[in-house]
C-alpha cells in the first residue's frame, strides 16, 4: 500500500535527506521507470545476498517472486535471463576443444557475452548430400559419351546406301544392255560374227527385238510361241520359249528389286541431307569402293574363264538342261556366245566408269569435310606462316622470341 498523499511544502522528503540516506541509490526506487534499467538482476542480487551474509537467500516478494510466470518486464531483466540461460547450457566438447563436429564441419560456439549461441551445421547441408567423388565422374563420363554418341539411324541408312548402290548399278547396266539400242549396235558392228543358218542383220534385228521386248512387257509364253519364220514354221521351239519365261521371270525379279533398293534409297539420301551433313557423300564413297571390289573380282573369273563362269551363271538361276540348245536354234541363232561376251563386257564397263566417277565425286577432301584447307608453307616457313630458323643438326626450330608473318 503506497500512501500517495502531497508532501507539505515545509517538510523535507525523507528519501532526499542527506543525514537519512547518505548516498542515492536509484537501483532502490521501483517507482521510477527510467532507471530499471539499473537495476540488477533477480539472480544477481540473489548471488550477491549469498556472498554477502553466506545464509539462504530471502523468497523474493512482489512482483518477482516467480520468475517462471511471465517474462521479465524490463530490459536488464530479459538480458539477465538470457545469460543465465546461456550459462546454465552445457556446451559440447567437441567445441571446447576445437575439434569438427559428427558431420565433419567444425563446430562454433561463441560465449553468452557475445549475445550469441552455439551452431551446428544441419545433417541435410550440402556437404552431408554431395555423393563420393567416383560417383560424380562416373555421371560425367557418362554425359560426354552420351554427348559424342551419334545417332544409330544414319549409320544404318548409310550401310544400307552402300551396300544397295552397287545392285542398283548392276540392274540399271542390264536394263541398258537389253534394249533394241545394243541389239543394233551389236548386229552391225564390224567382227560380229554372222548365221551360218541363213539370218542376215534385218533378220536378226527383227527376231532379236522381238526376244528383248518380251523380257519387259508383260505378255505371256504366246508372244514368242506363235511367231512363224519366212517358210511359216514356228520361229521358237517350246524349250526355247519355255528358257525365255525363265529368263524374264529373272529380269523382272532384277528390276523390281532394282526399284525397290532405289526407292529405299532415295529415301535414305533425303533423311541423311537433311538429318546428317556429309553422310550421303560417305554412303556413296563406301558404295563405289564395294562396287569396285565386285566388278573386279567378277571380271577377273570371268577373263579366267569364260566358259565356266557363263556356266556356273546360269547354273544360279536356271534348271539343269532347261538353257542348252543346239546351234541351229534360233535363240543360239540370234544370240552367239560372242553377243554375250559383249553384253558381259558392256556391263562391266557402264558399272565401273559410273563407280569411278562417283568415287571421285565423293572422296573425302578437307573442303568436303569442313575443315580448312592446308596451306603448304615455303622452305623457312611453318605452314602458319611464321619464321622458323633452321639450325646445324637440321631441325627446324622457330627463333626466341621472334616470330615474322609472311606475305604469301
Amino acid at each position: 500500500m503506497k500512501d500517495n498523499t502531497p508532501t507539505p511544502s515545509g517538510r523535507l522528503d525523507p528519501r532526499l535527506d542527506p543525514a537519512a540516506s547518505p548516498a542515492l541509490d536509484p537501483a532502490e526506487d521501483t517507482d521510477e521507470p527510467a532507471f530499471e534499467w539499473m537495476k540488477p538482476a533477480p539472480a544477481a542480487r540473489a548471488a550477491e545476498g549469498e556472498g554477502a551474509t553466506g545464509s539462504q537467500p530471502r523468497p523474493a516478494s512482489g512482483p518477482d517472486a516467480n520468475p517462471a510466470a511471465g517474462q521479465p518486464e524490463s530490459r536488464a531483466d530479459r538480458k539477465a535471463a538470457e545469460a543465465a540461460a546461456a550459462e546454465s547450457a552445457e556446451p559440447d566438447r567437441s567445441a571446447e576443444a576445437g575439434q569438427p563436429s559428427r558431420s565433419g564441419a567444425p563446430s562454433t560456439a561463441r560465449s553468452s557475452s557475445t549475445g550469441t549461441h552455439y551452431s551446428e551445421p544441419l545433417p541435410t547441408s550440402a556437404l552431408q548430400v554431395r555423393p563420393p567423388q567416383e560417383e560424380v565422374e562416373r555421371r560425367n563420363a557418362e554425359r560426354e559419351q552420351a554427348a559424342r554418341a551419334k545417332p544409330v539411324l544414319p549409320r544404318v541408312l548409310q550401310v544400307l546406301l552402300a551396300t544397295f548402290y552397287p545392285v542398283i548399278l548392276l540392274v540399271l547396266a542390264v536394263r541398258a544392255v537389253t534394249s533394241p539400242l545394243f541389239l543394233w549396235a551389236e548386229y552391225h558392228r564390224p567382227g560380229f560374227p554372222g548365221d551360218g543358218y541363213g539370218f542376215n542383220a534385218d533378220d536378226r534385228m527383227t527376231y532379236g527385238s522381238y526376244a528383248v521386248d518380251y523380257l519387259s512387257n508383260w505378255s505371256g509364253p504366246r508372244y514368242l510361241g506363235e511367231l512363224v519364220n519366212r517358210s511359216g514354221e514356228k520361229l521358237f521351239k517350246d524349250g526355247e520359249v519355255s528358257h525365255m519365261a525363265d529368263v524374264k521371270l529373272v529380269f523382272l525379279s532384277a528390276l523390281g528389286a532394282g526399284a525397290l533398293l532405289t526407292l529405299i534409297s532415295i529415301i535414305a539420301i533425303i533423311y541423311l541431307r537433311r538429318r546428317t551433313p556429309g553422310g550421303v557423300r560417305r554412303g556413296l564413297f563406301a558404295g563405289s569402293i564395294v562396287t569396285l571390289v565386285i566388278i573386279i573380282g567378277l571380271g577377273t573369273l570371268a577373263a579366267l574363264g569364260w566358259q565356266q563362269f557363263f556356266t556356273e551363271f546360269h547354273r544360279i538361276f536356271f534348271a539343269a538342261g532347261s538353257w542348252t540348245f543346239a546351234l541351229e536354234d534360233t535363240l543360239i541363232r540370234l544370240f552367239p556366245g560372242q553377243f554375250w561376251i559383249d553384253a558381259g563386257l558392256v556391263i562391266a564397263a557402264l558399272v565401273l566408269i559410273t563407280a569411278v566417277v562417283t568415287l571421285i565425286l565423293t572422296w573425302p577432301t578437307r573442303r568436303r569435310r569442313g575443315l580448312a584447307p592446308a596451306r603448304k608453307g615455303r622452305k623457312g616457313h611453318d605452314v602458319d606462316g611464321s619464321d622458323v630458323k633452321h639450325d646445324a643438326s637440321g631441325d627446324d626450330a622457330p627463333e626466341a622470341g621472334i616470330v615474322r608473318p609472311v606475305n604469301l
